[in-house]
């Protein structure tokens, strides 16, 4: 199989490309800048530097076409949200190609969280009480609704811009710096008590392929995690078959959903129709087969495997060594590297240069640089430059869900 990984800048695009390019796959990567980690991993054929889907998506698909008929590529593998512009733009791929991702109405409505809301009900699926807010009016009426709430963008990842009264975020973040709109509203829900729990699925042809639920009992200033547990699967793999059931539609790709454990009832939150961390738990073969859809059932990791990107846990120990220094030390020494075994040290010290282009993004839309570090590849439900009438007819079904 030639693969195209692109958004290879994520510590999990460069797991996926070690585990491709050591089962014997021949792996392209590609992002917006050159010192993207993946394309320097020893398991890459050969690494490209493309324009940004969000700010120049013409340019950018025909990048990825260039990239695709230079190097033969069978199937584009997406890590990131230009899944958005390259779902939407499908028609403009070579023949052949198979972009492994969901067709961008069902992208669309997992991802816009007003219309999760609506899909994880139809599915039977617990989720806490939801109030969308599209004004300023309407948010700080919701946030009086419950004692204690927690609120964020429809659109929003990666654990910033966070509206709550509870927990260790609490008053991070000011109800007068959020300004909802009917284009860009604000989810608001009870908060939740319960542990964080994530899970990331391998889907093919509307089955389950390989799964993983885990927590991140580490985490980098309350967000981004960068150590990863293993828990039980049998309750999350339950509810994922059934929303993509509830999709209707025989859904092809990677699935990554974000619960909260209430005293053992598993409550939505969110998805993110793209691979997160948890990919980096599964082993090199339960990978391959999830991608390939050639496992009768469905790889599921085993409670209490663990994995952690060392360098960050090293890096936040000493951010916060009143709070994080004791865990970190533990886990430094016992909790194994997601780079232990593949003799690719180089990639990784590529690292920096991520934290220098998101300061570049950082200062150009006046943001914080962990913010800011995928925004050139995300999109936050704006039309697409050169999309279908079917698929701009679907993004207006989608925010026609949030009244």
């Amino acid at each position: 199989m030639r693969v195209l990984v692109t958004s290879s800048r994520n510590p999990f695009a460069l797991d996926i490309i070690r585990k491709l390019g050591s089962a014997g796959h021949v792996v392209v990567a590609s992002d917006t800048y050159g010192g993207a980690i993946g394309n320097h991993s020893r398991y890459v054929h050969a690494h490209a530097v493309t324009a940004s889907p969000t700010f120049a998506t013409d340019q950018f698909i025909a990048d990825v076409v260039a990239i695709v008929e230079e190097h033969d590529i069978e199937v584009i593998l997406p890590s990131f949200e230009e899944a958005f512009y390259l779902a939407a733009r499908a028609h403009d791929l070579p023949e052949g190609v198979t972009l492994f991702t969901g067709a961008f109405a069902e992208l669309a409505r997992l991802h816009d969280k007003a219309s999760f809301q609506r899909l994880v009900e139809q599915a039977g699926v617990p989720i806490p009480e939801t109030i969308v807010a599209t004004d300023d009016a309407s948010l700080r009426a919701a946030i009086e609704k419950f004692p204690r709430y927690f609120a964020r963008a429809a659109f929003s990842r990666g654990g910033v811009a966070l509206l709550t009264n509870t927990g260790p975020l609490a008053d991070h973040m000011s109800v007068d710096d959020c300004h909802p709109t009917p284009e860009q509203p604000w989810l608001v829900q009870p908060f939740v008590d319960g542990p964080m729990v994530c899970t990331y699925s391998t889907v093919v042809d509307g089955r389950i392929t390989a799964h993983c639920t885990y927590r991140a009992p580490e985490q980098w200033a309350h967000s981004t995690g960068i150590a990863f547990l293993g828990v039980d699967s049998t309750k999350t793999l339950e509810y994922v078959q059934k929303l993509v059931d509830a999709l209707d539609s025989g859904y092809t790709g990677q699935l990554s959903f974000d619960w909260v454990d209430h005293d053992g009832e598993l409550y939505a939150i969110e998805c993110n129709p793209r691979p997160t961390n948890g990919v980096i738990l599964l082993e090199t073969d339960e990978l391959v087969a999830g991608l390939t859809g050639t496992a009768e059932t469905p790889a599921v990791v085993q409670p209490g495997v663990e994995r952690e990107i060392k360098l960050a846990v090293v890096a936040d120990a000493f951010t916060e060594p009143l709070s994080h220094l004791k865990t970190s030390l533990h886990d430094i020494i016992h909790v194994r590297n997601v780079g232990s075994g593949w003799h690719d040290g180089i990639a990784m010290m590529w690292s920096p240069a991520s934290l220098v282009h998101g300061a570049k993004l950082a200062r150009g839309h006046h943001e914080a640089v962990l913010e800011a570090l995928g925004g050139d590849i995300v999109w936050n439900g704006e039309p697409i430059d050169g999309m279908s009438d079917a698929d701009a007819e679907a993004l207006e079904a989608v925010h026609a869900q949030r009244v």
